[in-house]
């Protein structure tokens, strides 16, 4: 687009409404939303126009916003964020707020606000196009109020084609910022950015908060050699992950990045690592507007500035979401992965770092907020097919790979039930920061041969019955793929620290006929949420029944495990059955009582699992993978993903989400042998099989 033309809209839009604030005509109860709406975005203006005064040259790190005061930040901060942080229960951002005095008009308005805070992202990044066309959408629907009756129904149409309209840019976006590397506004802050100067971390534009600014200030206090080993382990991780599945890393340029705010110390490191490699990263930021969904934490991202908000706004796109406008992202996506198609074979996949230690949320649920209606549920299914059908045509699964860890934020520190100074505060996160490093770092030999005594006794297994204790309510009986060449072939994979980091877990695809019974769990946290009481019934592999003790309506129950574990799927199969070992990190969470706020990469180690969805080898299942013993891992898909090779669409549901049960909740688990024989793995949460007594000192350690 003609960035003179360009930047004549953006003039024109923002001068109409800097007017708003001085003359605003609207009928008497939309007057102060949209003064405050108005508010917010010329006080956004004025940041954009500090970001763009600098040469196109020049690293961002060097414009007027990396030139702020630390109480300029703050004061700028304040403004964007503190109606999200401190005033959500009377702000117009908030879905019962806006019903309760905006009558017909409280769904497009309650969306306009939270949409309007993208904004946010635009002109911290001085994206000009972004920033002018949401100014323009708040103008029309600004206009549709002028008169009473406010014109509701071209307000709603004014929305549509927006989204619509500029579907195609959006999904350019997306899809440059994914697999090219030039230009990347984060990857400047990273490596040009002074650490020692906290000011860097206001010029993202995310919400920071103590989390972000003590844990910088804490990898500040780290020795460089301390850096590069957490960087070391990242990204050695993601080397290793290429070499162990057969995959050739050296037709790969790039990487994609996903990182906390806070952790640019290592990151830096870790680029450094990968160029050395042959890649470079890419980096987008969490989504931000509708388009994408709120309160997915991917790409650069913070700690939430309120997990409410995200949840009451997370389905806010069903606004517009119908079959065109559907199969119009589609076919943009498909486009524009097709004008890349060069840098996205070439790209490698995600290396990710997750943080943990927020405390638990368990969302209020808003008849308020705007939700899918059961036809946009199944579209948003069969989105998610066509989307990871797309992208891994473009970027095949056979030949990408990954790395994930996770290190804890100093929040995980505090207590709600403890009485701690700031010091105390500090120094704890300092130790369980350090036992996580050392988790992250386990010697993978030991688990290797550990593991490989579970796995010859689960290889003899036709099925694996599992069983709760201590009021869980566990039964399960999981179906193993039969081996025709015990000599060559194995059913489980023996899992060290290379993608999956820490160290500790064996896990198979599981045959779905035959598989049955009740998984149980009286507390799990998934996705972010908190579950209570949570059970699922399995027939034949598939979800039957659901219900969890989160709300006394037990519909809401089922309504919440839909949305937040089905994924809006009617079912899901069993995708993964595992028996994780790393009971030093069990230990970890017992011994500093975060265990509820361990993530599922750490958790899912603690005991043994079960995934819903897909299986572990998700577009990959043709890809021949061995263990360590030199056997063949055959277990690699299951009845669901077998019909790729039929129809692509109805193999996959493109998620996968890990349910654990503690150790202490553990009864027994048992291999049983087609002609009946039965041996047990764990009894009364205790490994007995010969060769494992070591994972049983942690267990056994008093707390």
């Amino acid at each position: 687009m003609d960035q003179s033309i360009l930047k004549e809209r953006h003039e024109l839009v923002s001068g109409r409404i800097r007017e708003i604030l001085t003359d605003n005509p609207v009928p008497a109860r939309y007057r102060d939303y949209f003064f405050n709406q108005a508010a917010f975005l010329m006080s956004a203006e004025d940041i954009f126009e500090k970001a763009v005064k600098r040469e196109s040259t020049d690293p961002v790190t060097e414009d007027a916003l990396s030139k702020r005061s630390m109480e300029e930040c703050i004061a700028d901060h304040e403004v964007m964020y503190a109606a999200l942080r401190d005033h959500y229960e009377t702000s117009w951002l908030n879905p019962g707020v806006c019903e309760e005095y905006l009558g017909d008009a409280a769904r497009i308005l309650g969306f306009l606000a939270a949409e309007l805070r993208s904004g946010i992202a635009y002109v911290f990044e001085g994206r000009l196009f972004e920033w002018t066309i949401l100014l323009e959408l708040f103008a029309e629907i600004y206009a549709c109020f002028l008169e009473d009756p406010a014109d509701l129904q071209e307000a709603q149409q004014t929305i549509y084609w927006h989204f619509h309209d500029y579907t195609a840019e959006f999904i350019e976006t997306q899809v440059k910022n994914l697999v090219c590397p030039d230009g990347n506004f984060f990857t400047d802050i990273i490596m040009h950015a002074d650490f020692n100067d906290l000011t860097y971390l206001y010029r993202y534009g995310l919400p920071v908060s103590e989390n972000e600014l003590q844990t910088a200030a804490f990898l500040n206090q780290l020795s460089q050699d301390q850096i590069q080993a957490m960087a070391d382990t990242y990204t050695e991780g993601y080397r290793i992950g290429f070499e162990v599945t057969g995959k050739d890393l050296s037709k790969k340029k790039t990487v994609s990045l996903h990182y906390c705010i806070g952790f640019e110390r290592m990151m830096r490191a870790a680029i450094e690592n990968f160029r050395k490699i042959g890649l470079e990263p890419t980096i987008a930021r969490e989504p931000v507007s509708s388009f994408a969904g709120l309160g997915a934490k991917r790409g650069a991202y913070s700690t939430s500035v309120n997990r409410q908000y995200e949840y009451d706004h997370r389905e806010d796109r069903a606004l517009y979401f119908d079959k065109a406008f559907l199969e119009n992202r589609l076919t943009c996506l498909e486009n524009s992965y097709n004008d890349h198609k060069e840098e996205a074979l070439q790209h490698g996949g995600p290396a990710v770092l997750e943080v943990f230690g927020e405390e638990p949320f368990s969302p209020e649920t808003k008849p308020s907020a705007i939700r899918f209606s059961e036809a946009q549920q199944k579209l948003s299914v069969y989105q998610m097919s066509r989307a990871g059908e797309i992208t891994n045509r473009f970027i095949p699964g056979e030949e990408r790979s990954f790395t994930i860890i996770a290190y804890p934020i100093p929040e995980i520190a505090q207590d709600s039930d403890a009485d701690r100074t700031e010091e105390e505060c500090h120094k704890r996160f300092e130790e369980i920061f350090a036992e996580t490093v050392k988790i992250n770092t386990l010697d993978y030999k030991t688990y290797q041969k550990i593991q490989q005594c579970i796995i010859d006794v689960l290889d003899t297994a036709q099925t694996v019955e599992i069983k709760g204790k201590n009021g869980n309510e566990t039964d399960l009986s999981v179906r193993i793929h039969p081996l025709t060449d015990p000599e060559k072939q194995t059913a489980f994979e023996n899992c060290v620290a290379d993608v999956n980091i820490p160290v500790g877990e064996v896990f198979t695809s599981p045959v779905l006929e035959g598989t049955n019974g009740v998984l149980h769990v009286s507390e799990v946290f998934l996705n972010g949420l908190q579950f209570q009481d949570l059970k699922i019934q399995f027939t034949d592999g598939f979800v039957t029944s659901y219900s969890c003790g989160n709300f006394t309506d037990p519909k809401e129950g089922e309504k919440y495990i839909r949305e937040n574990v089905l994924m809006h799927h009617e079912t899901l199969p069993m995708g993964e059955f595992a028996i994780g070992t790393n009971t030093t990190a069990y230990r970890m969470g017992r011994d500093f009582g975060i265990t509820h706020k361990l993530p599922i990469l750490i958790a899912e180690k603690t005991g043994p699992h079960f995934a819903v969805g897909d299986t572990c080898y998700s577009h990959a299942e043709d890809t021949a993978v061995y263990n360590p013993d030199g056997k063949e891992i055959i277990a690699r898909d299951n009845a669901v993903s077998r019909k790729r090779k039929e129809n692509v669409q109805e193999a996959y549901f493109n998620c996968h989400t890990d349910i654990t049960i503690p150790f202490d909740e553990l009864g027994s688990i048992t291999a049983v042998a087609k002609d009946g024989t039965r041996q047990d793995v764990i009894r009364d949460g205790m490994f007995v099989i010969p060769g494992t007594e070591e994972l049983n000192l942690s267990l056994t350690a008093p707390e």
